[in-house]
């Protein structure tokens, strides 16, 4: 017997009973952003996904403001993401300057997949796992978003939030996960590359609900807006968008009608603005006056629609 055999013996997978974050809020405006889409324009018909920015309290409570869905590419089972390093620095220095992070993933399950009988399928397990470790975020929450039918024939949008366990993140970071899935593979059941040990037996397969820490969830309504266009759907955001964005709030003071992330990044990406932007975001955090030259250019970037 190896020495890899023997860590592998005292490889135990058990349920973790508490996750690491007390709670998970989502802004209302940002949840039914997303919602919306995935239900009235994908139909939840291809999966959807997004990075979660926000909070995390002293008592590990998180807090969601809002969702940037970096390029992707949504299938019936599996969700691609295209990730554009440089985008996600713009992102990430536009969350710093509204004194914000990454706090999470959010993904949907689409109406296929909510036929079956699992809360994560393998597929899922591993990319949760992969961010959440490439977070390094003891708080990290995961967030599903589906479809469920009622009674009465109707149905409803659900969110469900977990943390994947602490046994979960380590397993992938210790390349213990099988990477490549065949078709005869049973989605629920994630394989590893060696036994561990589950219920006192030897096995390669573990039923992914191991991995999965529950979390409440609640929502709040955050200081941010989520009413204009949102990055890399199948719609391209011109500066018309931004034009009317600025008249449909022009009774607002002008820091109000950029207290939007998404349109921080619309400023961010056009040439105009680019590095600014995150000084733009400061007095969106601080709901402070927008310098006079600021607002000029943005004005004047809308006017040219």
């Amino acid at each position: 017997m190896t020495i890899d055999d023997l860590i592998a013996k005292q490889t135990r997978i058990t349920r973790q009973e508490s996750p690491h974050c007390d709670s998970v809020s989502f802004d209302r405006d940002t949840a039914n952003a997303f919602q919306r889409y995935v239900n009235e324009t994908l139909a939840f018909a291809i999966k959807r996904g997004g990075f979660m920015y926000g909070t995390v309290s002293e008592e590990g409570k998180v807090e969601v403001d809002f969702i940037y869905e970096p390029p992707q590419q949504g299938l019936e089972d599996d969700l691609v993401l295209l990730r554009d390093p440089e985008e996600e620095k713009l992102v990430d220095a536009i969350a710093a300057g509204l004194g914000r992070k990454r706090v999470g993933f959010i993904f949907t399950k689409t109406l296929m997949q909510s036929k079956m009988d699992y809360t994560f399928s393998n597929k899922e397990i591993l990319q949760s796992a992969e961010l959440h470790a490439e977070s390094e975020l003891k708080e990290w929450v995961t967030v599903v978003v589906k479809l469920e039918a009622n009674e009465d024939g109707t149905a409803d949008v659900h969110f469900e939030a977990f943390q994947m366990s602490d046994m979960c993140v380590k397993l992938f970071k210790d390349g213990w996960f099988v990477t490549e899935f065949g078709e005869d593979d049973d989605p629920k059941l994630s394989k590893m590359k060696k036994d561990v040990v589950v219920g006192g037996k030897d096995v390669k397969e573990v039923d992914n609900d191991f991995f999965l820490v529950v979390v409440k969830i609640f929502d709040h309504q955050g200081p941010l807006s989520s009413s204009f266009p949102i990055e890399n759907r199948n719609n391209l955001v011109t500066m018309k968008a931004l034009k009317s964005h600025l008249e449909r709030a022009k009774s607002l003071p002008f820091v109000k009608r950029i207290s939007d992330f998404h349109l921080l990044l619309f400023l961010a990406k056009s040439h105009g603005l680019g590095s600014d932007v995150p000084a733009l975001a400061e007095c969106v955090e601080t709901q402070t006056a927008v310098p006079e030259g600021y607002q000029l250019l943005i004005e004047s970037m809308a006017d040219t629609s």
